[in-house]
């Protein structure tokens, strides 16, 4: 038992690095609540749909715990999304599209999200669907909409 659970440690520990390579990583000159403000516009201005803001330290607080400033954005536009699903329902796992804006212990702001091609590895999409480098190009251009200096 002892071994299946040393395999298992040390295969999750190989995973990590991995997943953290398929995160896309962005610096924001913007507090969090006023980066996911600027992206919760940049998406309706798209003409994609807000499905949900999160406010995970708001969270942390009602159980008497703290968390430096960290908000989620769950947004999509079906245009994309659906024929990911309608090549595999399971993309749904992880559509519609997240972003997480958080404070580091210096007060920087970091926008992290997932790279769209992981679907295809996560889930078995073709790797050149058309709709994947469109999430790609949408993620890109809407993150860097809300950490663009001024207003």
């Amino acid at each position: 038992m002892l071994r299946t659970l040393s395999a298992a440690v040390l295969g999750a520990t190989l995973a990590f690095p991995a997943m953290a390579a398929d995160l896309v990583h962005k610096m924001s000159p913007h507090s969090v609540p006023d980066t996911i403000d600027r992206l919760e516009s940049a998406v309706e201005d798209a003409g994609a749909t807000v499905f949900a803001r999160v406010d995970h330290a708001e969270g942390a607080m009602k159980a008497d715990m703290e968390l430096r400033p960290t908000q989620l954005l769950i947004f999509g536009n079906p245009e994309l999304g659906t024929p990911a699903m309608k090549d595999k329902q399971t993309a749904g796992l992880d559509l519609p599209m997240r972003v997480l804006a958080y404070a580091d212990d210096k007060g920087q702001v970091h926008v992290v999200y997932h790279q769209p091609e992981t679907l295809a590895e996560m889930h078995g999409l073709p790797e050149d669907a058309e709709y994947l480098e469109k999430m790609a190009g949408a993620l890109d251009k809407l993150t860097s909409k809300a950490i663009a200096e001024g207003s």
